[in-house]
């Protein structure tokens, strides 16, 4: 295999870390946030390009707050849906200028799972923190967007489902559609887009909404996390595993978990994170997330080859040995192993031999920058591994891949090495994550975990784990 089994000496090690896990720190519940039922937004659109054909489209949108009360517009996502122009064209989104702050909007494309005549691909628009909050009947106001073809060939935009030529001031246009923390507040999505959000009743969960006060705080330990301290892989031989770079702040009207991996270019200042569950009792069912990627360092120089993840593991009980089980979500923002630039893999893992090398793995993978927030689900039921990022379907893998035993759950960061940055200058990167969710033996549609999720947050639940051990 290539890229994702080359990495994989250290998942001895990793392995090693599950089974010596110890109650020091974990992923707990923040304080409720209010379900996106009692939230509404209005987009507003206009167009700057309004030919049939143009070098570039140019969305200008507005987002209002419609709702009685402050709404965080971290939690808001704003869809423009578009026809491709050939089945592998590429694009590329930038923010002319914005009330808001260019910095703090951000553009991702992605692919509908069901195309239409008028659309195939979407822009998703979101914001960071730093955007702040709509007080009620405030808007953004302007948002002066564009994308082009990576190539900067002529794209055609009368054929777009979002897209008016007429539309050269600004009005409501339910041709956008607008969701508060993954529930649809606003407009209708192309005919077919619109799944059902309505979980299955009951199933035996683990929800934690990392509502910790700090790494040492004993709820972590006693809701069943442990935040890693000791040595091994993966990652720089000689680095440690530092339980005080694990951090909660509040972010976007959450409170989230940070992991912070920080270096000065030797392996004696390296300081990777990692937490992870105690206990190996998960299996089959659905597994999410909220994830914040960075491409970037909080500070210091750029170009350390780094791992931020989201993944299920157990341990490797002999080389080769059949009941071993692995599914991961893993960022490279500065690439690494191979790759030259950043890359997100999804990779299932039957089994490994550390030494010679040798893996048994079905694996994804987009090169492309994925730094921002996103919703990763993973299901695993008794045919089928699928892998969603943002409510699109990212990779689906084979049968020969299931689990055979139960597993933990974990995040961590790291680096691969110190040869992707020669400086001695202290630098440090971050990734975030929201929440965390498992639903025993269910296979849940992405908005059917928005809807749960809601449903716990609007209840004040900030932890449950009713899943049995083993």
């Amino acid at each position: 295999m290539h890229r994702p089994t080359a990495p994989r000496r250290w998942r001895v090690a990793a392995a090693a870390a599950v089974a010596m896990a110890t109650g020091t720190t974990g992923l707990a519940a923040l304080t409720g946030t209010a379900s996106a039922a009692g939230e509404s937004v209005t987009v507003q659109y206009r167009t700057s390009a309004g030919s049939a054909t143009a070098d570039q489209s140019e969305p200008w949108l507005k987002v209002r707050n419609t709702g009685n009360a402050p709404l965080q517009l971290s939690a808001v996502k704003v869809r423009y849906y578009f026809k491709a122009d050939s089945a592998g064209a590429a694009y590329r989104f930038a923010c002319s200028w914005a009330v808001k702050g260019c910095a703090h909007i951000t553009g991702t494309f992605g692919t509908l799972a069901r195309p239409t005549a008028t659309a195939d691909r979407y822009l998703d628009i979101g914001f960071t923190a730093g955007a702040g909050s709509l007080a009620p009947g405030a808007d953004t106001g302007d948002m002066q967007l564009r994308f082009h073809r990576a190539d900067w060939q002529t794209l055609t935009q009368s054929d777009d489902y979002s897209f008016s030529a007429s539309r050269t001031t600004y009005a409501d246009w339910p041709k956008v559609t607008a969701q508060v923390s993954g529930s649809t507040v606003w407009g209708t999505a192309p005919e077919g887009n619109d799944p059902p959000t309505d979980p299955p009743a009951g199933g035996q969960s683990l929800f934690d909404d990392f509502n910790y006060s700090n790494s040492s705080d004993p709820r972590i330990s006693a809701n069943g996390w442990s935040v890693r301290s000791n040595s091994g892989g993966p990652g720089v031989p000689g680095a440690t595993w530092a339980p005080e770079n694990v951090t909660f702040a509040a972010s976007g009207g959450n409170s989230v978990m940070n992991l912070r991996t920080s270096t000065a270019g030797t392996p004696e200042t390296t300081k990777h994170t990692e937490v992870l569950t105690k206990a190996m009792k998960f299996k089959n069912g659905t597994y999410a997330a909220r994830v914040r990627f960075s491409d970037a360092p909080v500070s210091g120089p750029d170009g350390d080859r780094l791992v931020q993840t989201f993944f299920t593991i157990n341990d490797l009980k002999a080389p080769m040995a059949d009941d071993y089980a692995e599914y991961d979500f893993e960022y490279l923002p500065n690439g690494g192993w191979g790759e030259p630039s950043n890359i997100l893999y999804t990779t299932s893992w039957e089994t490994y031999n550390p030494d010679p090398w040798q893996a048994v793995n079905q694996h994804t993978e987009s090169r492309q920058s994925h730094a921002g927030w996103h919703d990763l689900v993973l299901t695993i039921d008794n045919s089928t591994i699928k892998y969603y990022v943002d409510g699109q379907l990212f990779g689906t893998h084979d049968a020969a891949y299931l689990p055979e035993r139960p597993m933990s759950i974990n995040f961590n960061q790291w680096l691969i090495d110190l040869a992707g940055q020669t400086s001695t200058t202290p630098r440090s990167y971050d990734q975030q994550v929201d929440y965390v969710l498992h639903v025993k033996d269910q296979v849940l549609t992405p908005a059917q975990v928005t809807a749960k999720l809601n449903a716990y947050r609007a209840a004040g639940t900030t932890f449950e784990d009713t899943v049995p051990a083993g």
